[in-house]
């Protein structure tokens, strides 16, 4: 299990465990739940990557610790 924060950019920090076979998708529902907004809203990036939602954090290279910038459609 690996925990990843998620950085909204506003002040708000959100601390998401999950699974590194987790899918981008899968982790977009697990974030969707403890921030109160529909996983298809949310979009996350990695510099100027965005992160679609087939792939699996494994094959990111997403590991436990690592920032992610949360943006919302």
């Amino acid at each position: 299990m690996i925990e990843i924060i998620c950085n909204d950019r506003l002040g708000k920090k959100i601390k998401v465990k999950c699974l590194p076979s987790d899918t981008i998708e899968d982790f977009k529902k697990i974030l969707s739940l403890q921030i109160g907004t529909s996983f298809d809203k949310i979009i996350l990036k990695k510099g100027y990557t965005i992160f679609k939602n087939h792939i699996t954090l494994e094959d990111y290279e997403i590991h436990d610790g690592m920032n992610l910038e949360l943006y919302y459609s």
